[in-house]
């Protein structure tokens, strides 16, 4: 157990680790901020930082002798990074998690190896391959980047007219995968908690609304039968397992209108799809995260409220006045400098009653 006092050390600077810092303050912890940007979210609320780039392994050794403990914020942390650091002190989840989570193509592969439904895939390394992959799978489908793709980034949409060599000029990679299109009645993400005895405390799944790729709203919890919640719950708890994950981790999943859960993503950190969490649940996702990491009882998933969260992207930042004036809304700002189109800046959680 890493008791309260101990300095946990965070790998990222950006608004999860920033909530996660603040998460941990409560519980007595401090958090140390590794990362390449010194102004950063997560930096605004600690005075512990390390300002290197990912790659300067003297500086994460000097990290490493600064803190007990190890977590990161984001899944594309370089690997050597990671492993790095999992030599010098404890890193959870462990680098193993962030291998498969980090590329595409072997969290297909895991998650089919573990009995997990997933789309039609094709690894793909050339136009030609392209075309074989879509007269495979059907004409329609995304074309993404194997690594460091997100929120619409590092993908192309493809249609039955798309010329295969101008998408796969258009993507610029050496390596990526063909994902057939789903015919989805909504998208939902499960996050679920673990510890390091394999005890597990799993969130109220809830749906998720993308708007040009990038998240825009969560409703929660699902509008969704129980039956399929509990499944969606069941495959989240499953992969946390199969990953022995210690920490956090959230699947995103597509409900087709079949009724069968196709797993999306994984993301094993906190996720943005648990935000609603700070305000409406017994215990946060992040708090959860702190809990899991250092070994203490996880916390309560109970919410005592339903919630609404709503990501403020780019310039819908400059609402921010007006949601103060809203009782039911929660405000949560970002700190980061000047909004730009597809950033997001902060969110705002209304709480409905739980129904």
């Amino acid at each position: 157990m890493i008791l309260p006092g101990a300095t946990i050390g965070i790998i990222g600077g950006g608004q999860l680790g920033r909530m996660t810092a603040l998460a941990a303050a409560r519980l007595g912890y401090r958090s140390h901020i590794f990362s390449p940007d010194a102004d950063s979210p997560a930096k605004q609320v600690t005075p512990y930082a390390t300002t290197a780039a990912y790659d300067d392994h003297a500086a994460l050794k000097r990290f490493a002798s600064a803190i007990d403990i190890a977590t990161y914020e984001f899944e594309n942390v370089p690997l050597d990074t990671a492993k790095a650091l999992g030599a010098l002190k404890p890193l959870r989840p462990g680098a193993g998690a962030l291998e498969i989570a980090q590329d595409r193509l072997k969290e297909k592969y895991f998650l089919r190896g573990v009995g997990v439904g997933t789309t039609a895939f094709r690894p793909v390394e050339s136009a030609e391959q392209l075309a074989r992959a879509l007269a495979e799978i059907g004409p329609r489908g995304v074309l993404k980047t194997v690594r460091l793709g997100y929120d619409g980034k590092g993908q192309v949409m493809l249609g039955p007219e798309t010329d295969a060599a101008a998408a796969w000029n258009k993507l610029g990679a050496s390596v990526a995968v063909l994902e057939g299109f789903v015919d989805f009645a909504c998208e939902l993400s499960s996050i679920v908690a673990r510890g390091e005895k394999g005890e597990i405390a799993a969130y109220p799944v809830v749906e998720n609304r993308h708007v040009n790729h990038i998240l825009d709203t969560t409703v929660a919890p699902a509008e969704i039968p129980v039956a399929v919640a509990a499944e969606a719950e069941r495959i989240a708890c499953h992969v946390a397992e199969r990953l022995d994950l210690v920490g956090l981790l959230a699947v995103e999943m597509f409900l087709t209108k079949s009724g069968e859960l196709l797993v999306n993503e994984l993301a094993p950190r906190p996720h943005n799809s648990g935000h609603w969490t700070i305000d409406a649940c017994m215990t946060s996702q992040f708090e959860q995260l702190v809990r899991a990491i250092c070994g203490l009882p996880l916390g309560s998933t109970e919410r005592h409220s339903n919630a609404v969260m709503k990501n403020l992207i780019g310039d819908q930042v400059e609402t921010w006045c007006d949601v103060l004036t809203d009782p039911a809304a929660h405000l949560h700002l970002y700190g980061k400098g000047k909004p730009s189109p597809g950033r997001k800046m902060g969110h705002v959680t209304r709480l409905l009653p739980k129904r």
